[in-house]
């Protein structure tokens, strides 16, 4: 999958992308980000990218040429993949929207700065404007690197795990059943002992009991939308008249 990224910080970007899972999946030809300097395509001699707002106001906003021509000399006038502006006006971020986004082949990514942008870039050139919460940042260069983390995650053969990524938190819709590892006892405290029974089916019944029970007591939202079974349902019903969800 291909990544386009525009900024005016592009030094932000090579720290996260050569490190660990994405720099395998990139050395594995799996992703390709690019990385554009806005700066670049400024045309004044100190390559500015901003200007004071008509109306006057506070802060800068990022200029309209330089965005433009930035965008149109990678992708050329058609793009023909999306152009998303990361922005906190934007659609909120989610695991739904990764993989909806990851069946594309090809994105390209504006990373905001100042006060945002000139209003004719979301109006001419961006094809959606996406926030990864409410809440307000210095720019748009982590919510880029949120993108693109979460999104490669989802192509076949980055993660080891084939069926990684779909057991993960939000991916099922619920929350992720806890997670144990070695040693089975830790100053008093043990590993739940079906968890080192080798009974894949009960354990398989006790991590979505448990999904089921952490999702109820930290984000019961989640359950209005979340696929649930009929025994999920059954199970769910059994955890409230416990007297809670705890």
């Amino acid at each position: 999958m291909e990544f386009d990224v525009f900024t005016l910080l592009p030094e932000v970007f090579p720290p996260y992308l050569n490190s660990s899972i994405l720099n395998r999946a990139s050395e594995h030809g799996l992703i390709d980000v690019r990385i554009h300097n806005i700066r670049d395509w400024a045309t004044d001699k100190h390559h500015v990218t901003d200007d004071e707002p008509y109306g006057g106001g506070g802060g800068m906003v990022m200029k309209v040429e330089p965005v433009f021509a930035a965008v149109e000399s990678v992708l050329g006038p058609e793009a023909g993949c999306p152009i998303i502006l990361l922005t906190p006006q934007g659609r909120v971020f989610s695991q739904k929207i990764a993989m909806e986004l990851v069946r594309n082949a090809h994105l390209a990514l504006i990373c905001g700065r100042y006060e945002g942008v000139d209003e004719r870039i979301r109006e001419h050139l961006v094809t959606d404007e996406i926030s990864i919460g409410d809440y307000v940042l210095t720019g748009g260069e982590l919510p880029a690197l949120i993108l693109i983390d979460a999104i490669s995650r989802l192509i076949p053969g980055v993660l080891g795990d084939p069926d990684g990524a779909m057991d993960d938190s939000h991916a099922t819709g619920l929350l992720e059943y806890p997670h144990y590892t070695r040693p089975a006892e830790f100053r008093g405290w043990d590993v739940p002992e079906i968890l080192l029974s080798g009974d894949h089916a009960k354990i398989q019944k006790w991590r979505r009991e448990q999904s089921l029970r952490r999702t109820l007591k930290r984000r019961p939202d989640l359950l209005e939308s979340a696929p649930l079974s009929e025994m999920d349902r059954k199970v769910l019903k059994k955890i409230e008249g416990e007297g809670g969800n705890s």
